[in-house]
């Protein structure tokens, strides 16, 4: 059937991880996206962010967000450039950003400068704290949006310093949230002929990811704070427990699934026992039910009770990234992919996470302005108009 985003092509102005995220969703799916870098700035700067190097010239970081793109190097701050990225946007269907949030205008990339040579293209910005107000040209970054969304306040073991949450978890959202503005606008457009702006910024991704906290504050006046061993704030039993050699996260988010850890673990009675017959009840003997099932998940070990549990008691062990990625059910799942890197061989990365039912392109992300020469021909440039580019340092 071909890939579902075959025939879309995007115009990405982006750097670091937010932004090059967001875009890799729709590269994986087919989509052509063309990455834009200033050749004056070397480039996107992830390219030069460590600790871990494939060679010199290939981060591990950058890779990690950048494959199945193109690269263009184009300064489109300069007048040239804004010519070469209006030829571009007439054969594009969106243009995506993340920068500051005052940039795009300054930069051309909204829809009311580019709707001129191309009225259905969308023009899709990823900023920190948005394009208006206050503060649209402030500079902003993940963990800052942790803080002051309320996420270290609810992340860690109650008596512990505030912490945050251990990935980039609203950069990776955000990011998320670019690709599904660039699709459903490209969706309209192609329906109406007529673009558009989209915005999403980290600060209204990390507020709206509160969602039931938040909503329990704002109509109950309820503050959740962090519960014991990472527990849910309601539901019991939901939280981390001790085995004989480590620990085990139960999640009964259902009431079937009490009487039936029960007779897991050779318990039935607790069961029908009325201090235990509802969430409700079960919320209040919180400690309780704690104390009895670290009592007889003791008795085992974290591997023998997932045998038992196995697709009747919701529960996973709590593994680190070596053993979250060595998992079995990883391999299983061909949840890993390896791509051919120049200089350096095969590479392993992390497969999207949406099937299609096309295995996922295998293109490395590219090396800095690898395909500019080639996308200036397509749109009609020849090789002394090139050269006169390159040689002004506008590509």
């Amino acid at each position: 059937m071909g890939l579902p985003l075959d025939g879309v092509r995007i115009l990405a102005v982006e750097q670091y991880g937010a932004g090059p995220f967001g875009t890799q969703f729709l590269s994986d799916q087919g989509a052509e996206v063309i990455k834009i870098e200033n050749p004056n700035a070397g480039g996107d700067y992830a390219r030069s962010v460590g600790p871990h190097f494939f060679t010199e010239e290939h981060s591990q970081f950058f890779h990690s967000f950048n494959r199945n793109k193109k690269s263009l190097t184009l300064d489109i701050s300069r007048p040239e450039g804004q010519e070469i990225l209006h030829d571009l946007v007439k054969t594009a269907d969106a243009v995506a950003s993340n920068a500051r949030g005052d940039v795009p205008a300054k930069l051309g990339l909204i829809y009311e400068d580019l709707k001129k040579f191309n009225p259905k293209v969308v023009c899709a910005h990823l900023s920190a704290y948005g394009r208006e107000g206050s503060r649209a040209a402030w500079p902003g970054f993940d963990y800052l949006m942790q803080a002051e969304a309320g996420y270290f306040s609810l992340t860690g073991e109650l008596g512990t310093p505030p912490t945050r949450m251990g990935l980039s978890i609203v950069d990776l959202m955000t990011g998320l949230g670019l690709a599904y503005s660039v699709s459903i606008g490209v969706l309209n457009a192609r329906e109406t002929g007529i673009g558009r702006d989209l915005d999403v910024s980290l600060f209204d991704m990390a507020l709206f990811n509160l969602c039931y906290s938040g909503t329990w504050f704002l109509n109950t006046g309820v503050v959740q704070q962090r519960e014991a061993r990472s527990g849910h704030p309601s539901l019991v039993p939901c939280a981390l427990y001790t085995t004989k050699d480590d620990w085990i996260f139960l999640m009964c988010n259902k009431e079937k699934f009490w009487p039936v850890l029960c007779h897991a673990i050779g318990q039935p009675e607790w069961g029908d026992d009325p201090r235990f017959v509802s969430f409700e009840e079960r919320l209040k003997n919180r400690k309780l039910i704690q104390d009895l099932l670290d009592g007889e998940l003791k008795k085992k070990t974290t591997s023998e009770w997932l045998d038992i549990f196995a697709g009747s008691v919701p529960a996973a062990p709590l593994h680190d990234i070596k053993g979250a990625l060595e998992n079995p059910f990883v391999i299983e799942r061909g949840r890993v992919q390896t791509l051919e890197i120049e200089g350096y061989g095969e590479a392993q990365f992390l497969d999207t996470p949406i099937k299609s039912g096309d295995p996922t392109p295998t293109n490395p992300a590219p090396t800095l302005g690898q395909h500019t020469e080639n996308l200036l021909l397509d749109l009609g440039y020849d090789e002394n108009q090139i050269t006169k580019l390159r040689s002004s340092k506008i590509i």
